[in-house]
């Protein structure tokens, strides 16, 4: 059960005197706060080479926050107020778990958190042992969610790699695949294992296998291979960061094989700025496509630019969409009572930036993917 909060010596031998004169239920979930706020903890790289995704997890958090406060859910007002309280994990798991410590002792309610896989797989054990309700916007490897108070609004990484193989194979119908993944982190690894499975219950050629770590810079060695290896295909499951060098080395060898990435390249273009029609015909697997003219996509994004200046990515709208699905939850629950909040996000459903999903037993979200394609430059819908 969830500990009650510094609470002061009178305050504890008043509350025992009321318990040993009245029957009561357990502490779950109270909150030694004010009791008219849900305070959402949450946590990110905001500082480090992981800041952009940490950055965007807090703005949309923020943005979804102060609508939700202003205007409520399906037009009625929350009968508490929303407060988002943002920490700086820099994708570090001590760090990490420092910072769930900090949220703790302020009263956090609910943990929208962490952003990235191995901070995730610190803390979501310290929630489980708190029971409180942790929901990581973009945490994608698959055991984040095996405590039964943690969900995910992101793809796993394993349901990333199938998806890729199944669109390289049934959709795009190639047959000789090259792979180049990151070998240094659990989103790659997780990416490149259920790939490789896929693929060959699919049939594909995987006739070049190779392998970076997260940071590097030069990749003309595995560029090399992958050239003479008569790929029809190169899968990067990877962050943009990489993938930006690998585009621009590749086309520097005179590759002009077509590639497919995962998720993390969202924010490819950006990176690579006025090269980016280096990525042309590139496609990657996306939960969010910020060019999507469906109203509440683009009144989001229309929000995040006058407040932000720039375009949402991925990451930004999981977090929007975590924190629509934390309010749900509330209003199911009707408390925020921990036990009450987790059965209740069992039934959340959300109609999101990044589609419609409610969660599956195992806390991942029932939704479909997306795929952008970049042509010219921008990011384009592909259309299978």
């Amino acid at each position: 059960m969830r500990k009650m909060m510094k609470k002061t010596i009178a305050v504890m031998m008043a509350t025992m005197m009321a318990v040993s004169m009245v029957a009561c239920g357990g502490a779950s979930g109270s909150s030694g706060g004010d009791e008219n706020t849900l305070l959402i903890g949450s946590m990110g790289p905001t500082s480090g080479p992981n800041a952009s995704y940490g950055t965007s997890v807090k703005n949309g958090a923020t943005i979804a926050v102060n609508e939700i406060n202003e205007k409520g859910l399906d037009g009625e007002k929350l009968d508490v107020t929303l407060k988002l309280q943002f920490e700086d994990d820099q994708a570090d798991a001590q760090i990490a778990s420092n910072a769930y410590s900090k949220l703790i002792s302020d009263n956090m309610d609910v943990l929208l958190g962490a952003t990235t896989s191995g901070a995730c797989q610190a803390v979501n054990k310290l929630a489980q042992k708190d029971n409180l309700l942790m929901v990581t916007p973009s945490g994608s490897a698959q055991d984040i969610t095996e405590p039964e108070n943690v969900f995910r609004i992101c793809f796993t990484d394993p349901l990333q790699g199938i998806k890729i193989a199944d669109l390289i194979a049934d959709t795009l119908q190639y047959k000789d695949v090259a792979v180049l993944y990151d070998v240094s982190s659990d989103y790659g690894k997780g990416i490149y294992e259920a790939f490789i499975e896929e693929a060959k219950a699919k049939g594909l050629n995987v006739v070049a296998d190779q392998s970076f770590s997260g940071g590097d810079k030069d990749f003309n060695t595995q560029l090399t291979t992958i050239k003479s290896s008569g790929a029809d295909v190169i899968f990067v499951p990877g962050y943009y960061q990489e993938a930006s060098f690998i585009l621009t080395q590749a086309r520097q060898l005179g590759i002009d094989t077509p590639f497919v990435g995962s998720d993390g390249w969202d924010g490819v273009t950006t990176q690579l700025g006025e090269n980016a029609d280096i990525a042309n015909g590139a496609i990657f697997l996306s939960p969010f496509f910020s060019a999507d003219t469906t109203e509440n996509v683009k009144n989001f994004v229309d929000s995040y630019k006058k407040e932000y200046g720039s375009t949402p990515d991925q990451f930004a709208a999981d977090a929007y969409d975590g924190v629509y699905a934390i309010a749900k939850a509330y209003k199911l629950a009707g408390s925020k009572d921990s036990d009450k909040l987790i059965e209740a996000m069992k039934s959340v459903e959300v109609d999101g930036v990044t589609g419609k999903f409610s969660f599956d037993a195992d806390g991942n979200p029932n939704k479909d993917a997306k795929y952008i394609q970049i042509e010219e430059g921008q990011y384009t819908l592909f259309n299978r």
